[in-house]
């Protein structure tokens, strides 16, 4: 028997809506293509903006090197990045946005997130930890007060957003595009603060789960 969960999924990949019926702007410029990867028992929840060219191209997401970065950020392999059962990646816009005029991804469609979001997450019972990547899914899930002051801003206050106690917790990235390279630089507490924080609770939900080694903190990474 198809279970709620899998019709609510077949529903989103088969949604064409900002082509065919746009609440916001012109028209999705090219087919839709809704890229989403869930499983009811996920325990991980990758809150994303939008899939890129590539994403779209392949349908799976973060296939570029944004998702090398990533992955090394949380300290993922590809087989566990992409099984479902453990990690969620639910993004604020399903399919890609189209380019602007500087060749940069346009944001997030609008109508994606209010129609979906919240009914894909209501599916997800399990998330233990919710990464919110970038300023779209930041303003969607945070309070206005912390999110003041952009990506930046909210990525200062993560020790008011993330609580290691809490048994959903919370915690902002910056987008791992490449083109942020030079904030990372200009912000080296990103990496030296947060993500030792981060990896250390990865490190403890991946033993719980049974999800294989992963290196603690102390262990060096790259980024």
């Amino acid at each position: 028997m198809t279970s709620e969960f899998d019709r609510l999924v077949k529903r989103v990949r088969a949604c064409t809506m900002c082509r065919d019926a746009p609440r916001y702007g012109v028209r999705l410029p090219h087919d839709p293509r809704p890229v989403i990867q869930a499983a009811p028992d996920a325990r991980i929840c990758i809150v994303s903006q939008a899939p890129g060219a590539r994403a779209h191209a392949s349908g799976r997401p973060y296939t570029d090197p944004s998702g090398v970065r990533l992955r090394r950020w949380l300290g993922f392999d590809e087989q566990i990045f992409y099984d479902a059962r453990a990690i969620a990646i639910v993004p604020m816009g399903f399919c890609f946005p189209g380019n602007d005029a500087q060749g940069g991804d346009l944001p997030p469609r609008r109508e994606c997130a209010e129609t979906w979001h919240a009914l894909v997450l209501k599916q997800l019972p399990n998330i233990e930890l919710m990464l919110l990547i970038g300023h779209y899914a930041q303003k969607w899930h945070l309070d206005r007060s912390l999110t003041a002051g952009g990506v930046t801003g909210t990525l200062q206050r993560w020790r008011e957003i993330y609580d290691a106690s809490s048994r959903r917790r919370t915690m902002p990235l910056p987008h791992p595009s490449w083109r942020n390279s030079g904030w990372i630089k200009r912000n080296p507490w990103f990496e030296t603060e947060l993500l030792p924080i981060l990896r250390t609770d990865i490190a403890a939900l991946r033993r719980s789960c049974g999800w294989g080694h992963i290196p603690d903190a102390s262990e060096p990474k790259g980024s």
